[in-house]
This record gives structure tokens, C-alpha cells and sequence, in this order.
């Protein structure tokens, strides 16, 4: 009987730590931030596999969704993410909370971190502003190609204070235009699917930077270089260098 006993306590033993596995796991570089901090999340998903996917969504004290991401999962099913806090965002817990989908189930995991003050940094800009024409033109925030552009804007340019600076004076020309134009596309399908084609081959250079390491002001400052120079000629080489062929044919 003895034994009977002490072979179920075994076996209980064995099986607890692996039905009370936690499914995802989430972590911060710190749990308390400031404004304008960059919070660096990693983390794992029990089981999952290269190339599955995790939905990141971060949520202010108030509840309102400030950033959505969808992120591959690497080996072994880890993921990492980083995200600015906003500078004019309100102090108070602030969740990270984590979705995937296995065996047609959907797990949630959240995470709380704190904001811890809500002085401004001194590099301010309209960085948490939404991609209006990419989101306009591809139909979703969650489209691929606009959660690209924030990524690149919040983990590459913010990240620096070259490409904070040029982000302030984008967002500038930006935003003076761009609602303009983003409410003229869900007005008129040919005109979205005219600015679909003109943006694509910019959205899909911009697709480099994603590959490269923008750590520092010197790399913000080649890559950035060079995007221009390649979507110059893009955009105005290619059809230039068309025009003067036909011109000499005809």
C-alpha cells in the first residue's frame, strides 16, 4: 500500500510542472520605465515551432491599445520585441499581452510594467502617430506592410537621435498631407490602387532595414542615405532613363 502510494506522489510530481507549464512566457529588460524609455521584451512560446507567429499588443493604464505587433517566432519559439514608451503618455501600469493560436485554441499571456513618470524626453515628436496612406492602402493596421513601417520607425529610427530628429521633421511634411490623401483612397478604389502601386517598391526597399543592424547614428545615417539614392532611382532614374529610350526609338 505503502509503495502504491509513494509511486501516485512520484508520478503527481513528474506531471504537475508539465500541466502547469506556462504556455508563453514574457519578459522586460526592467519592470518600472519613464518616458520615452525603450522597453525591450523577449520571450517563449511552449511549443512553439521557427516561423509561427505571436500578436503583441501593448495597452496604456486607460486601457487604449498604443501598439500592435505580429512577430515571428524564432528557435526553440522565442520572440523579442522593442517599443517606446510614449512621452506624453500617462503615468500607471501599462500590459503587454501576448496571443497565439495552438491546436485551435488561442492563448493569452499578460504582462503588467510600470510608467513611472510622465516628464516628457527632450527629443519630442508625433513618433505614436499611425501610418494613414499605408493603412488606407493595404486596408488594416494589422496589414503586414504597415506593422513593417512602425517597426522600422519605433525599433530603428527612434532608437537614435539622428532619426529622432528626422522623424520630427517628416512627421511635419507628413501629417499636413497624408489624411488628405488617406481619406480620397476609402472614397475611390482606383486612386488606392493607384497609391498601392506607386508605394509598394518603397515599402519593399524599406524591407531592408529590417536585416541590418540600425544601432548607432552612423548606421542610421548610411542606410538612410542609401534608401533615398535607391528610391530615387526608383522613381525618377527608371522612368527618366524610359522616357529617353523611347524618345531615341522614335
Amino acid at each position: 500500500m505503502k509503495s502504491a502510494l509513494f509511486l501516485i506522489l512520484l508520478l503527481g510530481v513528474s506531471i504537475i510542472p508539465l500541466s502547469f507549464a506556462e504556455p508563453i512566457v514574457i519578459q522586460t529588460d526592467k519592470e518600472q520605465f519613464a518616458s520615452g524609455d525603450i522597453v525591450s521584451i523577449n520571450g517563449i512560446v511552449d511549443g512553439g515551432n521557427f516561423g509561427d507567429f505571436v500578436a503583441l499588443e501593448i495597452k496604456s493604464p486607460s486601457g487604449e491599445t498604443i501598439l500592435i505587433r505580429t512577430v515571428t517566432l524564432g528557435d526553440e519559439g522565442t520572440f523579442d520585441l522593442k517599443f517606446k514608451i510614449p512621452d506624453s503618455g500617462e503615468s500607471g501600469s501599462y500590459e503587454i499581452v501576448a496571443n497565439t493560436q495552438q491546436n485551435e485554441q488561442i492563448i493569452t499571456k499578460i504582462k503588467t510594467i510600470e510608467k513611472t513618470s510622465q516628464i516628457p524626453s527632450e527629443d519630442t515628436s508625433e513618433e505614436g502617430g499611425g501610418c494613414l496612406i499605408a493603412t488606407a492602402t493595404y486596408g488594416s493596421e494589422l496589414a503586414p506592410q504597415v506593422q513593417q513601417l512602425r517597426e522600422i520607425r519605433d525599433n530603428s529610427l527612434l532608437t537614435t537621435t539622428s532619426g529622432t530628429q528626422f522623424m520630427g521633421t517628416f512627421n511635419d511634411v507628413y501629417y499636413s498631407f497624408s489624411p488628405i490623401i488617406a481619406d480620397y483612397e476609402r472614397e475611390n478604389h482606383i486612386f488606392k490602387e493607384i497609391v498601392k502601386i506607386a508605394i509598394t517598391p518603397m515599402v519593399s526597399s524599406l524591407s531592408i532595414l529590417n536585416y541590418v543592424d540600425m544601432d548607432s547614428e552612423s548606421s542610421v545615417l548610411g542606410y538612410g542615405i542609401s534608401l533615398i539614392i535607391l528610391n530615387g532611382l526608383m522613381y525618377v532614374g527608371i522612368p527618366i532613363a524610359g522616357i529617353i529610350v523611347i524618345r531615341k526609338r522614335f
